[in-house]
């Protein structure tokens, strides 16, 4: 079984994001979405978000037919926290969007359990960011 592995915020569930996910799954048999923590999504966008729990978030996921697997993170502060779960997962393929910014970290990743990184273009649409301003949220 090949096993696939992204990770992120998935805050307010947009077609950028299920397109992304449906690649990710193609690439593979099973699909593991690494969900950050409430806390770390707090960080990295601001105090207004996540707009939806981490839980929440995780039912959104589930929803879909193509992710087989999701890992609710706890909070985590350093590297070596993501790459004992990528030791612990053994993903085949780690995917991630053109332009993410963690790249080299995953690339990392990638290499110590051996898999393969592959980069799915950024679908454009508007970002969660983007939806919850347009929305009066943020």
């Amino acid at each position: 079984m090949k096993k696939i592995l992204v990770g992120g915020c998935f805050d307010f569930l947009h077609f950028g994001h299920t397109e992304f996910l449906r690649q990710a799954k193609a690439l593979g048999d099973w699909l593991v979405v690494a969900l950050e923590s409430d806390e770390n999504v707090r960080k990295v966008k601001g105090e207004s978000r996540p707009i939806h729990s981490q839980a929440q978030r995780k039912a959104m996921l589930e929803a879909l037919s193509f992710v087989d697997e999701v890992i609710m993170l706890p909070p985590m502060k350093t590297d070596e926290e993501y790459s004992s779960l990528v030791k612990k997962v053994l993903p085949h393929v780690l995917a991630v969007t053109q332009g993410d910014p963690m790249h080299d970290k995953k690339q990392h990743h990638a290499r110590l359990v051996s898999a393969q990184i592959v980069i799915i273009p950024k679908i454009h649409t508007p970002s969660t960011s983007q939806l919850a301003k347009l929305l009066g949220l943020e």
